[in-house]
């Protein structure tokens, strides 16, 4: 057996199902995205509920709604009728999972359900299976046959499901206009919470690490400021303390170059106006993210009066491990 052959088969088998269960997305997906909308706008939650797999499946999916701030709850199918209903409220929407759609520990949950005030969204690769009829919304999660050789073990199926799954969980997130910074909530943890939960503030120069001079001043006047913070950029400040343009290391090597007498010239003459800048209290991520999509090394730090506050180095946020 080719080893590497045959793992290209079932990635592609896997991914040929992803792309026809995507051609057959339709209405009821939006009906879907829009109940569970509805539910979590009135402090509802999303109810999970499989067998197997597909239980494996709603573990996953309920871990991505709740890091997007859509609360879900696994409901073991098992233990439902033995006191975990009690999970269930008005206003949730349940998400059944169940590949064939007759998976009988969840079929005998259905009425039960229906006597609390909830909506049931099923999603299975049945169309006409009791599980489709018996929900209010049903979302195909079908597949042409399983990646596995002998047809049986659940692979395409499962992946199909909980890629659906993702689907609802995302479109949801925009729906429901959730930004960056909500996402920091649920995300403290780890370097991805350090870089959306910092701010510009934490991370900028300061005081007497911010070099700065006059508008007036010579480019000579700049390095010796620069290099006496140890930074890559001065600050060039008008009459009144307001921000008149940056003047960096980069600016100086490549004038110097041509004109040996840098030094002397003004460094009105060759600094960069309305530069790059963000508040104190920006989410440093804005920081990393200019530093990337602009190609600089250095960010300023104003208030709200246009006045200088701090210096952001590229070597900041390498130092706050932000990139």
């Amino acid at each position: 057996m080719d080893f590497e052959e045959r793992a290209r088969e079932v990635i592609g088998m896997e991914s040929e199902s992803l792309r026809q269960m995507a051609s057959r997305i339709g209405s009821g997906f939006g009906e879907a995205v829009k109940l569970l909308r509805a539910s979590l706008d009135d402090r509802g939650k999303v109810v999970i509920v499989g067998v197997g797999k597909s239980g494996n499946v709603g573990q996953k999916i309920a871990a991505t709604l709740n890091s997007t701030g859509a609360t879900a709850v696994v409901l073991n199918a098992q233990d439902a009728l033995h006191g975990d209903l009690g999970l269930l409220s008005d206003g949730d929407v349940v998400l059944a999972l169940s590949y064939s759609g007759e998976t009988q520990e969840l079929l005998g949950l259905v009425p039960f359900f229906r006597s609390f005030n909830v909506k049931v969204i099923a999603l299975c690769g049945k169309v006409g299976s009791s599980l489709a009829a018996a929900a209010d919304v049903m979302l195909d999660t079908s597949v042409t046959r399983e990646a596995c050789p002998l047809n049986l073990a659940p692979t395409s199926s499962s992946t199909a499901m909980m890629v659906m799954g993702d689907a609802l969980a995302m479109v949801l997130l925009e729906a429901r206009g959730f930004t960056e910074r909500d996402f920091a909530r649920y995300h403290p943890g780890g370097s991805l919470g350090r870089v959306l939960l910092l701010k510009v503030g934490d991370v900028m120069r300061r005081d007497q690490a911010m070099p700065t001079v006059l508008v007036t001043a010579r480019v000579i006047d700049a390095v010796a400021e620069m290099n006496q913070s140890r930074a890559g950029a001065c600050l060039i400040l008008d009459e009144n303390g307001k921000l008149a343009g940056i003047f960096t290391h980069g600016d100086f090597a490549r004038g110097y170059e041509k004109d040996a007498a840098l030094g002397t010239r003004p460094v009105a003459a060759l600094m960069t106006r309305n530069p790059i800048a963000l508040t104190e209290d920006s989410l440093a991520v804005e920081a990393v993210k200019q530093v990337g999509e602009k190609r600089i090394d250095d960010i300023v730090v104003i208030d709200s009066e246009g006045r200088p506050v701090g210096l952001i180095d590229a070597q900041d946020l390498a130092r706050f491990k932000l990139v």
